[in-house]
């Protein structure tokens, strides 16, 4: 048994530094650490721009603490498919097919009219000067701050891309069910850590999810990761498949739920003790902590449950990062859009 161990513990390891050497070469490719962006590459071109993002982002979260959760949402799905260039925001065209009706966007992003409305405002500001890429950066981080969460200085001065990623988001988007190894690849693909990987995924604490991608979590291995003798988890996977049937249906399949079933509008650190209790809402938040693979990640899992600075410490961090990974092909051909919804003509 001890040698069986010992193999399967070699075999993680070199898996492992197989994803690290992708990554090294992924972060050469992608703009991690961007020399383009700066803390104030704003300050005399529109000085009030982080004043007015928090403002209208002051409004959304009290209207509804919800759109914070929304807001972060389009950030990850905008830097992970050819970086943080608001590609994520463009409207279909009969020039351009843009990433919101890919599957793995379509019912799943929201708060488009949010980003909107800011650059309008920053348009009467300060005209054709601040990025879409950089609103919806900034208005991220004040979105976590603003429901709990820590703070942290943006770098700023992306340029928007003219182009998007519609197949792309098939690729480098994780998805619902997916495995451990395929979820850390296309982190570590992005130049992002496995540290990372688990911070990043602590969003989710004030997230929610459809029926359509917890489906296949909750009728089959959840009661294999959870104690099942506990009534209160009995009671919550009941309450579960109340709202998802076991049968697809268009009138199901997009329920939502909270992530985080215990404080949904709170950033804090309760998600990684719903993954403690084998509670996690769909498979890729669970195999952070069950999955037999998840040496590393089960031990940051339950560093962050025990310590919520270092959690909040190390997310801070991990987003400027994840910021950071920029479109180096705006910088050749982007724009500051006029609207983030078209191209400028």
């Amino acid at each position: 048994m001890a040698s069986i161990n010992y193999f399967h513990s070699r075999i993680v390891n070199f898996e492992f530094l197989i994803l690290v050497i992708i990554g090294i070469c992924f972060s050469k490719l992608h703009g991690i650490s961007d020399s383009h962006l700066s803390l104030d590459y704003y300050k005399k071109t529109c000085p009030s721009v982080e004043g007015i993002v928090r403002k209208e982002m002051e409004c959304a979260c009290l209207s509804d603490p919800r759109n914070a959760a929304l807001i972060l949402r389009l950030h990850f799905h905008d830097c992970f498919v050819q970086g943080c260039d608001g590609s994520v925001l463009l409207d279909d065209t009969v020039t351009l097919k843009g990433e919101k009706n890919a599957p793995n966007n379509k019912n799943a992003l929201k708060g488009f009219r949010i980003i909107e409305r800011i650059k309008n405002r920053l348009e009467s500001e300060c005209p054709e000067t601040v990025s879409c890429a950089d609103i919806l950066t900034i208005a991220a981080r004040d979105a976590v701050l603003l429901v709990g969460g820590p703070y942290w200085d943006v770098p700023v001065g992306r340029k928007d891309s003219k182009t998007a990623g519609y197949e792309l988001t098939d690729t480098n988007l994780p998805t619902a069910d997916e495995g451990l190894i395929s979820i850390i690849s296309k982190f570590i693909s992005q130049g992002l850590s496995v540290t990372d990987m688990v911070a990043l995924s602590g969003a989710h604490t004030i997230g929610k999810a459809r029926c359509v991608n917890f489906r296949n979590r909750i009728y089959g291995d959840f009661k294999r990761t959870t104690s099942m003798m506990n009534p209160i988890s009995s009671s919550y996977l009941s309450k579960l498949k109340s709202l998802c049937p076991p049968i697809r249906s268009g009138s199901s399949d997009n329920n939502e739920t909270s992530m985080d079933n215990v404080t949904p509008n709170l950033f804090d650190n309760s998600y990684y003790h719903v993954l403690l209790k084998g509670e996690g809402l769909i498979n890729s938040d669970q195999e952070l902590y069950s999955s037999f693979l998840g040496i590393q990640t089960k031990k940051i899992v339950q560093k962050y449950a025990e310590n919520t600075i270092a959690f909040f410490e190390q997310f801070a961090e991990s987003m400027v990062k994840m910021g950071n990974i920029t479109n180096p092909e705006t910088y050749v051909n982007g724009e500051v859009r006029k609207s983030c919804r078209f191209v400028n003509t």
